[in-house]
């Protein structure tokens, strides 16, 4: 339990100190004027209060990750406890609070768009079809997730059929994706926003109350098929750490936010309460089930769905649990839905299509939800996976992206650099391991990552150089 709570205590720590301090460093403007204002359209640029705004991040950004990864996660034990801490706030928030605000100093601009100032025109390319391509399998994955927690309330006949809450979400997030954002998100994710945030406190309260004990940090790898500790976990755990998938919502309410001064509590501190949300269900996995292996057999049985089902009537009774679980039904559901109006900008930014008319909206939105509606055909597993690499890899290239920015305004760029680095040596030993990918052995890809990330470095360090060394030769020449 010690482990837990100091777990707790340092994610509040790391955003009053740390997420104080890459404020500080990044160099807020309070009195700049944001999109919000300059831009407003009243569809996708509406100034909305930063409280508002705060919820709505949270729900867009805590899908299924912080739920179903951190208790797939729990599987290698409580050495989960410190990569959702030290994630969270030295990578998962430093990336979103700079995608966020880099949004709001480029117009609002999708994160394509932002990588490709920072990185060249060659990564915005790669960019635009890389977000798109995880956006869709994200609704993918968003859509299936909640359809079977809700087969799986209890309810009978057409009720507990998969397929019809499955064409229930699609419809809502259709409407939700063209319709102005302060029409559905802005009106009602705030009160979803407060129902996960009280699910979250629940099961924590319940846990700390529970006949078995909270187990407490061990960097032993209790993995029950012993996958490696490195670089699975870091993979497995992804929206309750660091997840790319972010840095497509953070444009969404940068174009919102009012004010600068805003960003940190908006960004970073989402970032923090979802990481305090994975460490709450790796703890409950873990303690509920009295141990790793009562866990396996849990998730062997029926997944992640069957244990959140579990865990949330086991700890909080039959009422309490059903508000629990319909709270992290509210979760993927609200990210699915921001995951396609993020796809629809992207696409709308690269082909400078304005979207300001409902039928330029639709243009964009039926051919996008047709493909999220094929993929639902293809199993779950293999598109969470597919899902969950490539999420980590959008989140590096945005961190590597980050440090640029830094670089070339002579700002203490490491903040972004250091964790760029180090997810570049997690993504390259996943693919090499993975089934999905090379599947080489741990003597062959472990050095393999390290090398790559390395020469990312190197690389980056190079090429930084060289480009602030021609904007100065073109200030002198001037």
């Amino acid at each position: 339990m010690i482990s837990f709570l100091l777990s707790l205590a340092a994610l509040i720590a790391g955003y009053f100190i740390y997420g104080a301090f890459v404020e500080k460093v990044f160099g807020i403007e309070p009195d700049r004027k944001t999109p919000a204002v300059t831009m407003n359209d009243g569809v996708d640029y509406v100034p909305l209060p930063w409280k508002k705004i705060l919820l709505i991040q949270i729900l867009n950004i805590a899908g299924l990750g912080p739920i179903f990864g951190a208790i797939m996660g729990a599987l290698y034990g409580p050495a989960a406890f410190l990569w959702i801490v030290l994630g969270s706030i030295f990578a998962g928030a430093v990336h979103d609070f700079f995608s966020g605000m880099l949004s709001v100093r480029h117009d609002g601009k999708s994160i394509s768009e932002i990588v490709g100032i920072y990185l060249g025109d060659s990564m915005k390319q790669f960019m635009r079809v890389f977000s798109v391509i995880l956006l869709v399998l994200v609704g993918t994955v968003f859509i299936a997730g909640p359809a079977g927690l809700l087969a799986n309330l209890g309810m009978t006949g057409i009720f507990a059929n998969k397929w019809f809450w499955l064409a229930i979400i699609i419809v809502y997030y259709f409407f939700a994706t063209v319709m102005p954002i302060d029409k559905i998100i802005a009106r009602f994710y705030p009160v979803f926003g407060i129902v996960l945030l009280i699910m979250a406190i629940g099961v924590g309260g319940a846990l700390l109350f529970y006949q078995n004990p909270i187990p407490e940090i061990t960097l032993s790898n209790l993995h029950p098929k012993q996958l490696p500790l490195w670089p699975m976990l870091f993979i497995t755990i992804a929206c309750g750490a660091i997840s790319g998938f972010h840095s497509t919502q953070s444009p969404l309410m940068a174009r919102c936010i009012e004010t600068e001064k805003y960003g940190r509590r908006v960004f970073y501190g989402a970032m923090i309460a979802e990481g305090a949300i994975a460490l709450v269900w790796a703890a409950a996995a873990m303690t509920y089930f009295n141990g790793i292996p009562g866990l396996a057999a849990a998730l062997a049985k029926g997944g992640a769905g069957v244990v959140v089902h579990d865990v949330s009537i086991g700890l909080l009774g039959v009422a309490g649990g059903i508000l629990a679980i319909l709270g992290a039904i509210a979760c993927p559901i609200t990210s699915g839905d921001t995951a396609f109006r993020s796809a629809r900008l992207t696409i709308a930014d690269a082909l400078g299509y304005d979207q300001s008319g409902a039928k330029s909206r639709l243009f964009i939105a039926v051919p996008l939800f047709a493909i999220g509606l094929g993929l639902n055909f293809i199993d779950f597993a293999i598109i969470w996976r597919y899902f969950a690499w490539s999420n980590q890899t959008l989140a590096t290239i945005v961190l590597w992206g980050s440090a640029a920015y830094m670089v070339k305004f002579n700002k203490f760029h490491w903040i972004a650099t250091v964790p760029a680095t180090f997810m570049t040596a997690v993504c390259v030993t996943y693919i090499m391991i993975a089934p999905e990918g090379f599947k080489l052995s741990t003597t062959v890809a472990y050095p393999t990552g390290i090398i790559a990330a390395l020469a990312a470095l190197i690389t980056f360090m190079i090429y930084t150089m060289n480009k602030s060394k021609k904007e100065l030769e073109l200030v002198a020449g001037k």
